[in-house]
């Protein structure tokens, strides 16, 4: 029963992990044409950063943990971090965030690499639906041997 738990445990971590990215990216669409934010400047793309965790009960079952493969078992978002990239400058001078030259800062998102990462995303949690659905299935399967 354990082993069905754990692929329980995996698939659930991946699809709150998947769900946040799945925000962010919808954040940044939503965030497409801000030119100016509360910190200064047009809205910073955003991404999220997985890191695989191992299944430990406490921080002592890490450091002595003998198993080579690191025995990863659910991701977590560790991070959610800012493009680096410079704004897109268009010459809009009938804008009120324009500068003294006329063009306005927006931030550099591509509207098409945003929804491309979203239907990568939402296959992802689909893909994280149907992997829990078939543990739980495996499960039942096994207690109805046991009639």
């Amino acid at each position: 029963m354990a082993d069905f738990l754990t692929g329980m445990r995996v698939s659930s971590s991946g699809m709150a992990a998947q769900r946040m990215r799945m925000n962010t990216i919808a954040s940044n669409i939503a965030n497409i044409n801000t030119t100016q934010t509360p910190e200064g400047g047009p809205y910073r793309r955003k991404d999220v950063v997985f890191e695989a965790m191992p299944d430990a009960k406490n921080f002592g079952e890490i450091i002595t943990s003998s198993d080579p493969a690191g025995n990863f078992q659910r991701v977590q978002v560790t991070d959610v971090i800012s493009d680096r990239k410079a704004p897109l400058l268009k010459y809009e001078p009938d804008h009120p965030d324009a500068n003294a030259d006329g063009y306005v800062a927006y931030p550099n998102i591509n509207l098409m690499e945003e929804m491309t990462n979203m239907i990568q995303a939402s296959r992802s949690y689909e893909a994280n639906v149907t992997a829990l659905q078939a543990s739980k299935d495996m499960a039942l399967s096994a207690l109805e041997i046991g009639r």
